[in-house]
């Protein structure tokens, strides 16, 4: 089962893979030396042939007739291994070639042809015959045993360097595989584990120098995520449990103390509407809380497109221009220099802007003053809006962009602590980011909604 596993994992298999690209490239290495020994050994015998025909070619009948009957010459006995002298008939004169060699053409150049001796078997030569001045004919062979030797040697040396590399790979191969396996054991136990309920496990990544760890770090990350995502799910249902608990227990103790009283119908008719509006907080924290969950889900980019910052003040400012004046706040619109536009949902931009507006009427007093507006800093697109109210404390700044917090300063304001959230969701679809600043002379707050520049160049691109 293990040897199983093991040949089956992926550190294996590229061995092999390796072993066979390793075993072509030497096939074809000692491929091409074999044809490069066969072809040197061809012209260096067709050299040698032709010199030593022209040599002995200069010498006299008589000379050249002892010189192959006797062999004499140290370079004819070394070099050449078969000579005769043939008359123009084919009939032998002299030398050990008994007969003619079957397929010969006495034309000046060298033939490969099968020598049949009176005993034993046929052996291959290198043949030339050259018909000399006197009708004689020369014949000088040279045999292919100094090339099958090197062949053999050839052939050996392949063998001895090739199965001890082949081992050598297979064995580190197993090694190797051995190793992986071991390691991915270990990341199939930690996996169990999370599986079980361990969410604080993670796997083993140790430096991530290789791409197992490095997936391993990713994998770690992604659980880092997951587990504040739920850390933030637990949380966020607390608080969900927390602020509806309220509400409906007031809706639950008001209708039993109507039912055991008996009121008049007046009074019920009062407890009832009080009811009806503990019940709409409810299923407005409800309708935020799906709302800003649709958002997060990005399925709203399918509505993007160019929108002028300017025409949503404008819109923004139209709508709750007359709250302010009916709470005795001055509400004011600004537009930058520049046009800004934008790539983006107009309708959750006006959302984002209202919220913001909203808020910053709830929390400005009588005679206060908020303004809203749209600039271009730095190349930048940017939403702002500035009150003279309470204003937020540095250190919760970042606080009141979670869900449900509440600072001490707004807990006798109505609302439930989601309109900072949506803010957040919306500019985070857009890629934008939120800033809170102290507001203009010291006093109050400033929200700024940065958008990116790409969505900018985006505009640019379609304008």
């Amino acid at each position: 089962m293990f040897l199983t596993e093991l040949f089956r994992t992926a550190t294996f298999r590229i061995t092999l893979m390796a072993l066979a690209a390793m075993a072509g490239v030497m096939v074809m290495q000692f491929g091409l030396v074999y044809a490069q020994l066969e072809a040197v050994e061809s012209r260096r015998s067709t050299e040698l042939l032709k010199g030593e025909a022209e040599l002995l070619a200069q010498m006299s009948p008589e000379h050249l007739e002892y010189v192959i009957r006797r062999r004499a010459t140290d370079d004819l006995r070394l070099i050449i291994n078969s000579a005769g002298l043939f008359d123009s008939g084919h009939a032998l004169i002299a030398g050990d070639l008994r007969t003619w060699p079957k397929g010969l053409k006495a034309d000046g150049k060298p033939h490969n042809v099968e020598i049949y001796p009176e005993e034993g078997d046929s052996y291959p030569l290198r043949v030339l015959a050259e018909k000399l001045p006197d009708g004689t004919i020369l014949v000088l062979g040279r045999s292919f045993h100094l090339l099958s030797e090197q062949k053999l040697m050839l052939r050996h040396t392949m063998l001895v360097a090739a199965i001890p590399t082949f081992v050598f790979a297979l064995f580190l191969g197993i090694v190797l595989s051995h190793r992986a396996l071991s390691r991915v054991k270990e990341m199939h136990e930690a996996i169990d584990r999370i599986m079980a309920g361990d969410i604080h496990e993670r796997l083993p990544a140790a430096k991530e120098r290789d791409d197992l760890e490095r997936l391993a770090g990713s994998v770690n990350r992604m659980l880092d995520r997951l587990e504040r995502l739920m850390d933030d799910m637990r949380e966020v249902g607390n608080d969900i449990a927390h602020d509806l608990r309220t509400p409906l227990s007031r809706v639950r103790a008001r209708l039993e103390r109507a039912l055991s009283t008996g009121t008049e119908p007046e009074a019920l008719e009062a407890t009832v509407g009080r009811a009806v509006d503990d019940l709409d907080q409810c299923l407005g924290i409800i309708t935020a809380l799906l709302r800003i969950a649709e958002i997060e889900n990005s399925r709203r980019k399918a509505g993007f497109g160019q929108v002028l910052l300017a025409d949503l003040v404008a819109d923004v400012f139209d709508l709750y221009e007359p709250i302010a004046e009916m709470e005795d706040k001055v509400l004011v619109a600004k537009e930058g220099e520049a046009p800004c536009f934008v790539w983006g949902d107009r309708h959750l931009l006006i959302e984002l802007l209202a919220n913001l507006v909203d808020n910053a009427i709830k929390f400005t007093p009588e005679g206060g003053r908020i303004t809203l507006g749209s600039q271009r800093i730095n190349g930048a697109a940017t939403l702002f809006v500035t009150d003279t109210g309470v204003g937020i404390a540095p250190t919760e700044r970042e606080a009141v962009l979670s869900r449900f917090y509440r600072s001490d300063k707004s807990r006798h304001v109505p609302g439930s602590g989601l309109g900072l959230s949506l803010v957040c969701a919306i500019a985070h679809l857009h890629e934008a980011h939120v800033t809170i600043e102290t507001g203009a002379e010291g006093i109050g707050t400033c929200f700024r909604i940065t958008f990116p520049s790409a969505f900018l160049q985006k505009v640019e691109d379609c304008t």
